[in-house]
């Protein structure tokens, strides 16, 4: 997964809140559900020294973000300021999570999360077109009527999207309608916005067209698009392993010390358990152990959680994050490919394979 949507987290003061849960429910008991979940994880916090103005901004995120259709996890992030990510899972994690620690952990968002969660909703008919923008915590839609009885102005319906694109930074722009719609629209919009265009090729039904199978689609699409990453990850690690070239490194120790250095491109996190790392001062470089942090030239001063310290690192040296399969294990739970060698380059071990799909 790209890490520039987690920057954000860079600048933020902790201690950080994090809570996953199951936020899936049947649509009348969804307000029961949510407040019962929630009074679970309110004393969660409490018990944790959660701060109480932090735990009511989290109880307002948790409760007013509106549920799209089709999903079941909920992420809420929060640093000593308030809310910074508040969102929507794919899946839900495995069990509910609540950790108040000095750096946020996302690995649950990597894992079932989505690339974009900032992005449009065209629905074109012969009736109008409906737009919806969907944000991280919001979403809101308006409408382009048909003009004289006929079809929307295609012109109308791009700039309008062209606009939403540049005013609100959505990564993607989803597109439903019929064959001839969809092919015009394209055509009508900038290039720039135009490679940003998934169409999702959905009939219209007598009633029109159905929302929860067009957010269904849209959750397929995004689900498929993180597997292709964490495929093309994968693949990327096992050849440069297989071919000794220096390129791949795996373990704790090897992992901090490309990430000291810059040179990771892509980092794989896998199961780590309660593993921990020793850091300094400003965390700008972490280690196994206080000895090898003195060997990159660094004053171990804090000990914090490696599921914790080794993404927030990745990402502030521009790196990818990917969460790892059954697939793929590399020692200690984490491997990288890098960007050109490491100095001081350690051996390479072969990870532990399950063997890749056919595709």
């Amino acid at each position: 997964m790209y890490s520039a949507r987690f920057r954000q987290l860079l600048g933020e003061p902790g201690p950080f809140t994090s809570v996953y849960f199951d936020g899936s429910a049947e649509a009348d008991d969804t307000a029961v559900a949510l407040a019962l979940k929630w009074r679970g994880l309110r004393d969660n916090l409490e018990q944790f020294g959660g701060d109480a103005s932090i735990t009511a901004e989290i109880e307002h995120a948790v409760m007013h973000l509106p549920p799209p259709g089709g999903r079941g996890g909920r992420a809420v992030i929060a640093s000593a300021t308030g809310v910074i990510l508040n969102e929507y899972l794919l899946r839900p994690a495995a069990r509910s999570v609540v950790r108040v620690s000095e750096l946020p952990y996302i690995v649950p968002i990597l894992e079932h999360g989505v690339e974009h969660t900032r992005y449009l909703l065209a629905v074109a008919d012969p009736r109008g077109a409906f737009i919806t923008r969907h944000t991280d915590f919001t979403r809101s839609s308006e409408a382009i009527e048909a003009e004289g009885g006929g079809g929307p102005t295609l012109r109308a319906v791009a700039d309008r999207v062209g606009e939403l694109v540049r005013n609100t930074s959505c990564g993607a722009v989803f597109l439903v309608g019929d064959a001839d719609l969809r092919s015009g629209l394209l055509a009508a919009l900038p290039e720039s916005v135009r490679r940003r265009v998934i169409p999702l090729p959905i009939d219209v039904r007598r009633g029109g067209y159905d929302f929860e199978e067009i957010q269904w689609a849209v959750d397929t699409t995004m689900l498929q698009q993180r597997r292709s990453a964490m495929d093309t990850a994968a693949e990327r690690f096992i050849a440069e392993v297989g071919r000794r070239s220096g390129l791949a490194v795996e373990g704790l120790g090897a992992v901090c010390v490309a990430l000291r250095q810059g040179v990771v491109d892509t980092m794989l996190i896998g199961d780590i358990d309660d593993a921990t790392v020793v850091a300094d001062a400003g965390v700008t470089a972490i280690a196994p152990d206080a000895d090898a942090l003195l060997d990159q030239g660094a004053v171990p001063a804090k000990t914090l959680r490696a599921d914790e310290a080794l993404p927030l690192l990745a990402i502030s040296v521009g790196a990818s994050v990917v969460r790892t399969d059954e697939r793929i294990a590399p020692v200690d739970g984490v491997g990288a490919v890098l960007r050109y060698l490491a100095k001081h380059q350690q051996p390479v071990r072969p990870p532990a394979l399950a063997g890749l799909p056919r595709r």
